[in-house]
């Protein structure tokens, strides 16, 4: 799951939505040689994302957000994506993969004979060994975002240049039609290889020894190498296995993407993809004023208005799969002590905050009652009852949480919430939070900033974090989010940020990811969710509604619930 970065991922995804619109942002065109004064020209077609692009490599701990996963879904493909509505969709131009027994469950996995990497490296045996070297967490050193599944994996049965292996799995796993590499995971090992001088058989060997001293190196390059510091990294290093390839970063404007003329696909429809980064309550003005073609503002009922206002616009308001939520540092944090996350949990005033910012664009929103599924999935009812979260912390208790307080003998405890900024609509509900937690005796300190997902939040320098999550239907998806990290650092702690531990809840993912069948899932989450609400591991806000905008004369624009966002089928965007 990316962070909404925004991740993100889950992703970490996640800038508030826009409640004024402030001035345009340049619009670069000067030193574009394709621009004119008429606009893009018909091979150009350009998008609006909050966020600059960080890394060629969202994987990792760090890097696993929607700001990287989002430009990164057509350059690296995999046997399957999120397609249309969110759904598990095969890759068939990458390969295809057929699961083969259920005990031991096996899926055999089969890559295209035509698939090279963009420099003319055949993606194969090594390409897969990487990818199970940082996904199953059995090569140490890889600081991998999720080894849920991979982890109860054998090591793969390929060698130098096969096209063709099994994942042959110790345990039931849920999510196995998402198991393999999918978009954005397949990385080049023939790039990692030469940071430690090691030949192809060389690299597949020490993989299979796990051995991390020979891979030192190329783990420290996996790590941090494809981090993008204002420029992308030099060409050799950043290949592509997709319709698309990273062309050039311009810090603080735009990232450009061009076509793969070794894609063996269908070729990409438009020649080159703009990423323009404008901040959310600027990005209806950029549409407007035909600096892109498609936004993706946070919802807000000012930004609604502006966009429907618009001649010559499409407008969608749709479900996703991404939730607000606070999170409560476990590491370093007064809120160590449930009996302050309880007091804070009775003051935030998740009503108010639903009413005042998501009503206005989804009437029918409410606080969320559980974390790990949406209220538009088939079972969230179910689950709902399972969990007996229903109406929980649903209204703010300002004497309840006073009371606390003065037990706990904290009154007047100064608490601080971190959230990335600009984000005008995380910037009002935390104004909300502070007078209605004030009045309980807590003094909370808006401690927004520009480098809070970078920095701040990967490093717990935090009370409280105010952020959302990114997801999909998977199961397994969230499972790191709420799994005991085994360091409470950046490089360990996978997605669990808050670094929250409690073995009766590991125990209940780890049965959870072992539950092929649906419909037995469903009791297993909601222990889970009962679980988390009486730990109070977190408090889940709202779940996002989403607002696309593009140009009627695009053909082929489909906003995506999941965290593959809007970009997820870019290669089939075109004018008519």
């Amino acid at each position: 799951m990316f962070h909404a970065r925004r991740p993100g991922g889950f992703l970490a995804l996640l800038a508030a939505g826009s409640l004024l619109l402030g001035a345009c942002a340049d619009d670069g065109t000067a030193d574009d040689p394709t621009a004119s004064e008429s606009g893009p020209p018909r091979e150009t077609i350009t998008y609006a994302y909050e966020q600059e692009f960080h890394s060629y490599n969202n994987n990792t701990t760090g890097e696993n957000a929607t700001r990287n996963a989002a430009p990164l879904q057509r350059v690296l493909t995999g046997f399957w994506f999120y397609g249309e509505k969110g759904a598990i969709t095969p890759d068939k131009d990458f390969g295809t993969y057929e699961k083969i027994s259920d005990d031991p469950l096996s899926v055999k996995y089969t890559i295209n004979d035509k698939a090279v990497w963009s420099d003319g490296t055949p993606i194969d045996c090594d390409d897969v060994m990487l990818w199970w070297a940082f996904r199953s967490g059995k090569v140490k050193g890889f600081a991998s975002a999720d080894t849920t599944g991979l982890r109860d994996t054998r090591i793969p049965d390929c060698e130098k240049g096969g096209r063709e292996f099994t994942l042959v799995y110790d345990k039931p796993f849920a999510d196995w039609v998402a198991g393999g590499p999918g978009a954005t995971e397949m990385m080049p090992a023939h790039v990692v290889a030469k940071q430690d001088g090691l030949s192809e058989e060389e690299f597949i060997a020490a993989v299979r020894g796990a051995d991390s001293q020979k891979l030192e190196k190329g783990i420290r390059f996996f790590n941090d190498g494809w981090v993008s510091e204002g420029r992308l990294p030099d060409a050799e290093l950043i290949p592509s296995s997709g319709p698309y390839k990273l062309s050039r970063l311009d810090a603080g404007q735009r990232l450009t993407l061009v076509a793969n003329d070794r894609w063996w696909g269908t070729p990409a429809a438009t020649p080159t993809i703009v990423e323009r980064f404008i901040t959310l309550d600027e990005q209806a003005q950029a549409l407007q004023n035909r600096e892109v073609q498609i936004v993706e503002p946070q919802p807000g009922p000012d930004v609604l208005r502006q966009l429907q206002s618009l001649r010559g616009v499409k407008v969608g308001v749709f479900e996703k799969y991404t939730y607000e939520h606070l999170d409560f540092n476990f590491d370093s944090s007064p809120f160590r002590d449930r009996r302050l996350r309880e007091a804070f949990a009775r003051c935030v005033p998740r009503q108010l905050i639903v009413n005042t910012l998501i009503g206005p664009v989804a009437p029918a929103a409410k606080p969320l009652e559980v974390r790990t599924v949406a209220p538009f999935q088939a079972n969230s009812a179910a689950v709902v009852a399972a969990s007996g979260s229903a109406g929980l912390y649903e209204r703010q208790d300002i004497a309840g949480a006073r009371a606390l307080l003065r037990k706990a003998g904290k009154t007047g405890l100064e608490v601080s919430i971190g959230y990335q900024t600009p984000n005008p609509r995380r910037t009002a509900a935390v104004q909300l939070i502070i007078e209605a937690c004030d009045k309980a005796g807590f003094k909370v300190v808006d401690k927004g900033s520009e480098d809070f997902l970078d920095n701040v939040l990967p490093n717990n320098g935090y009370d409280v974090a105010l952020f959302a999550w990114s997801g999909s239907t998977l199961v397994s998806g969230w499972a790191s989010n709420f799994t005991s990290p085994g360091k409470c650092d950046a490089q360990n702690k996978g997605s669990n940020n808050g670094c929250y531990s409690s073995e009766q809840v590991d125990r209940l993912i780890a049965k959870l990811n072992s539950t092929v069948d649906l419909e037995a899932q469903n009791p297993i989450i909601g222990e889970i969710e009962k679980r988390l609400w009486s730990d109070l591991a977190t408090i889940p806000l709202f779940q996002h509604p989403g607002l696309s905008a593009w140009d009627e004369t695009l053909q082929n624009v489909v906003p995506n619930p999941a965290q593959s966002t809007i970009t997820w089928n870019m290669d089939k965007w075109q004018f008519s």
